[in-house]
């Protein structure tokens, strides 16, 4: 699956295929019918506590990424989500668009959650514990 990001205030594009919303807060300025999204996936935005720790501040950008991997890696629902690109259902869509409202397109959530994503498809599947 190919996963791309993008700025949501970005206009749609018919090549952009599933497009998940991964901010916790809705984007400001923006109605939902503007923003064609498939997927609110608030479950896989960071905690409020990192998010606002982080605050943008580019000094606290390795940080953040550490601590939002480990959020990513006990959430259950982020792993649900992840198996779920890698599924059947979405063989339909050329690729899976995570969208963001971060002004900084080199360091926001969505930047770490699109390589935790391929990571996470590249993973081989657990083998099956002798009994």
């Amino acid at each position: 699956m190919k996963i791309q990001i993008k700025r949501v205030y970005e206009p749609y594009e018919e090549s952009d295929g599933y497009r998940v919303l991964v901010d916790r807060l809705w984007p400001r300025g923006l109605t939902r019918a503007r923003v064609h999204y498939d997927e609110w996936a608030k479950f896989l935005a960071p905690s409020t506590e990192l998010r606002k720790a982080f605050g943008h501040d580019p000094a606290h950008w390795a940080a953040f990424q550490e601590k939002y991997v480990k959020e990513l890696n006990a959430n259950p629902e982020a792993l649900a989500f992840a198996k779920k690109l890698a599924g059947p259902e979405m063989a339909a869509y050329p690729r899976v668009t995570l969208l963001y409202a971060a002004r900084n397109k080199q360091e926001n959530e969505a930047v770490v959650l699109a390589q935790w994503l391929r990571d996470h498809e590249a993973a081989p599947a657990p083998e099956p514990q002798a009994q």
